[in-house]
């Protein structure tokens, strides 16, 4: 087997860090700042698991996946390195493994390259990047999209500044729920999921709570994401409902026990991202847009809409890998619809 790295060095994955100086420090002390995700029970988790567990299976099985999660800090050193730790490692045909395992890097809100994973890891890697000056810049790190996070280390050049990153603009979080599609399938890196673009856009925290085919709306969840202490509420299980019965059964209930929770939060409804629907797809974009209807109806005026054919509009039906999963293109097309209507009615 030839090596790809001797045709192109870009392409070429550094497995074991060779620079010399180089300090790691364990990102969960200070002046680290963690969002979206937290370390309990030796692994990093979206939610107390004890609650996934009675939710169900599936949530217990993914809420160690660490879609959202960031680490974040300010620094002047000409490089940084990651020493991971990651197990529930599973290659997916439809889904880069730079987004399912990887962790992505941005400078001053913008991408700098990403820790590639080899590709027959086992239970992590470590990796180094190289900044193309050394001044000093905020660094946001985002974990794997579909990956179990363990441990990671942080490595940076002897005697660089090490400090906390400027807070969040928006510090309290938008709270997201949903499917694989809000879980991050089937971005290239993590950095691409809808809502790391939107948290970009605005300066904000968010927390995501999708659960790749297993966001079904139970009661469990509802009353877990009904008390966070949150900012926006954004949800859409659509793909993950089984049946159009019981999306019609679970929909409404759920914004409900959301609403009558937080009479004031703002709550963004989304229908699934599709641009061309088939007839059973008009019935559940009918039950969702009832619920909505409903709310304005009975007075709430903090309730928002959007379509699939609207967070489709940029990508129309060239978005996806498999006429479901968002591709960057397809993501970038629901960001920017999500953030025009969050910036349109001052939602955060």
């Amino acid at each position: 087997m030839s090596d790809i790295s001797k045709i192109d060095k870009n392409f070429a994955v550094k497995t074991n860090i060779e620079k010399d100086g180089i300090i790691f420090y364990n990102i969960d002390e200070q002046p680290f700042k963690i969002h979206g995700v937290f370390k309990s029970n030796g692994r990093y988790r979206r939610m107390p698991e004890n609650v996934a567990k009675g939710v169900s299976e599936g949530v217990y099985r993914l809420h160690t996946n660490t879609a959202g999660g960031r680490v974040r800090f300010i620094t002047d050193s000409p490089c940084v390195a990651i020493i991971a730790k990651l197990d529930g490692l599973e290659k997916m045909p439809h889904m880069a493994m730079t987004g399912a395992r990887g962790f992505d890097v941005y400078a001053d809100n913008d991408y700098v390259k990403t820790f590639i994973p080899p590709f027959d890891m086992k239970d992590g890697y470590e990796s180094i990047i190289d900044f193309e000056t050394n001044k000093l810049k905020e660094i946001t790190i985002n974990f794997p999209l579909y990956s179990n996070v363990k441990e990671v280390y942080i490595g940076l050049q002897k005697n660089s500044v090490l400090k906390e990153a400027t807070p969040y603009k928006n510090a309290k979080p938008i709270v997201f729920y949903g499917s694989s599609i809000t879980q991050g399938g089937c971005a290239s890196r993590s950095g691409m999921s809808y809502q790391a673009i939107v948290s970009r856009r605005f300066n904000c925290d968010f927390v995501n709570l999708g659960f790749s085919g297993n966001a079904r709306a139970e009661d469990e969840i509802a009353e877990y994401i009904k008390n966070l202490d949150m900012s926006l509420f954004v949800y859409d299980y659509d793909y993950n409902a089984p049946t159009v019965e019981h999306l019609e059964r679970t929909h409404e209930k759920m914004f409900k026990a959301i609403r009558n929770k937080n009479p004031e939060l703002p709550i963004i409804i989304m229908s699934r991202p599709r641009f061309n629907l088939t007839d059973e797809e008009e019935q559940r974009l009918a039950i969702i847009e009832t619920t909505y209807t409903n709310a304005i109806s009975s007075g709430d005026e903090n309730v928002y809409f959007i379509n699939g054919k609207t967070l489709t509009s940029l990508c129309g039906n060239e978005g996806t890998v498999d006429g479901c999963h968002p591709t960057d293109f397809g993501f970038a097309s629901m960001a920017k619809a999500l953030g025009d209507v969050i910036e349109k009615n001052n939602c955060i």
